[in-house]
């Protein structure tokens, strides 16, 4: 049996192990694991980085969300890159003054001049060591060679099953998003 794009596949037409799904990169093709792109980065919060109820100000985790995704992207490419966009953002619970802010970053997917990073941002008791999802934020960052216009990225290359979620994922927000602006697939 075989699968729309006429690899092997099971019963239920999926891919077979060790076989890509459509439209992933098969395992020794060109390209960078997501795992290449990681970053990690924890701050304290301060009183200066908080309103009059003691929490983070949303400003400022939105600051360090791009900080923290332009790394990746970076990393990924070793380019300059430049933020295109960030999608909705929903803070789920508040960072107290006293408590660290902690961001993982990662490149999910990469187009053939863009790149969608994730970034999950969590806090963290710094007393009691417990850690709580604060919020999720996914950005498209475009790759600049030295005369400031766009240039090619690696492909991602996912290297777990999680990857591969993730990577399917943000395929199907790229085209909402590139939807949502009126351009279509095309674009990079």
């Amino acid at each position: 049996m075989t699968d729309a794009t006429n690899r092997p596949a099971d019963a239920a037409g999926q891919p077979t192990a060790g076989q890509p799904a459509a439209g992933l990169p098969a395992a020794g093709q060109p390209g960078n694991p997501p795992s290449a792109s990681a970053v990690e980065m924890m701050e304290l919060v301060l009183p200066n980085d908080a309103n009059l109820l003691g929490n983070c100000l949303g400003g400022r985790v939105m600051y360090l969300i791009d900080i923290a995704a332009g790394m990746a992207a970076s990393r990924h490419c070793r380019r300059a890159v430049v933020t295109a966009s960030m999608d909705s953002l929903d803070f789920h619970r508040p960072i107290k003054v006293g408590d660290a802010i902690i961001l993982q970053a990662r490149v999910n997917y990469a187009a053939r001049t863009s790149m969608e990073v994730e970034v999950q941002v969590y806090s963290e008791n710094l007393r009691t060591g417990e850690r709580r999802h604060t919020c999720t934020s996914y950005l498209t960052f475009v790759a600049l060679d030295e005369t400031g216009r766009p240039a090619a990225v690696p492909p991602v290359r996912p290297e777990t099953e999680a990857d591969r979620e993730r990577y399917r994922a943000a395929e199907a927000r790229r085209r909402e998003r590139l939807q949502r602006i009126g351009r279509g697939e095309g674009g990079g």
